[in-house]
């Protein structure tokens, strides 16, 4: 999966909001099925989602389908999947075995519906305290999971769950917000998520939090109003100054290897492979951005 910072979600309801959507600057919309579609407009939602998400062009789409455990997931799968359709967010994904299930829906519908096997990826939703405790199971249950996206919200299912209060600090969720990155990196996904921030209007609260969740190791986040694009799209870019700190980096770094030399100083500090390493992956970043390639 490539990296997205900014994930818009969308009412799948709501015809206004899904044609302004494309213009905010997200890097990707999740056209929701879910929570945000009241179960009589479902039907309604469905046909309204699949319009853009098999005909849309812009930003990478995906749909965030209803629970397995809701009986309606197969049905949104099949309305759907298709050749424009960039993946979909499976929600209250609380274990590895409903990620099999849903993987192997989107495997037949692919192959009925002429799209390459294995295109439509899934973004497990870690939601509840099970499902942030079976992390690295659910991350690594298919080759089709892109990322998982942890449920950090205030007022949300995983603080729910664990009956945990919630502060911009972020102390009461630090364990759990830091366990889904480390498990989700252990599987392999490169690019974990994390979820909304709901205080709409709060963008100093927006930029503390994001701040946080990028030092913390996610390389984007949900969320759910287009004022919040541009401060969460600016926050997960390395900075100039990170760029240029780290090309000098890899330049005293090639340096000293040219003369048969493993490490380095640079700035006051010992450099060696893992700090290059380091270095390549902030520049492979903001390059994957559209800065600085």
């Amino acid at each position: 999966m490539r990296p997205y910072r900014s994930l818009l979600f969308v009412p799948g309801n709501r015809p206004r909001m899904l044609e302004k959507a494309p213009t905010t600057g997200a890097d990707a919309l999740v056209l929701d099925l879910e929570d945000a579609v009241p179960h009589e407009e479902k039907p309604t939602a469905r046909q309204l989602v699949r319009e853009i998400a098999l005909d849309a062009h812009g930003p990478a789409i995906f749909v965030r389908i209803n629970s397995v455990a809701s009986g309606l997931a197969h049905e949104d799968l099949d309305c759907v999947v298709g050749p424009r359709l960039t993946g979909v967010f499976l929600p209250k994904a609380d274990g590895p075995d409903e990620v099999k299930q849903v993987s192997g829906w989107i495997a037949d519908l692919e192959k009925h519906r002429g799209v390459d096997s294995g295109a439509v990826e899934i973004v497990a939703m870690l939601e509840s305290a099970n499902s942030v405790r079976l992390a690295y199971e659910v991350a690594a249950a298919s080759s089709r999971v892109g990322s998982v996206c942890f449920s950090s919200g205030q007022d949300g299912d995983f603080q729910t769950d664990l009956g945990s209060d919630w502060s911009l600090e972020g102390t009461e969720l630090l364990y759990a917000r830091s366990k889904v990155v480390l498990d989700a990196r252990a599987a392999g996904v490169d690019y974990p998520l994390d979820g909304v921030f709901v205080d709409i209007t709060n963008l100093d609260g927006l930029r503390a939090d994001t701040t946080l969740s990028r030092r913390l190791g996610y390389k984007g986040r949900t969320i759910i109003h287009p004022s919040h694009v541009e401060i969460v799209n600016q926050i997960y870019t390395p900075s100039a100054a990170e760029r240029e700190h780290y090309r000098g980096l890899l330049e005293a770094f090639a340096s000293a290897t040219a003369t048969g030399r493993g490490s380095a100083r640079y700035r006051g500090k010992m450099i060696d492979q893992a700090q290059a390493t380091r270095a390549r992956q902030v520049l492979d970043l903001a390059e994957a951005f559209g800065v600085d390639p």
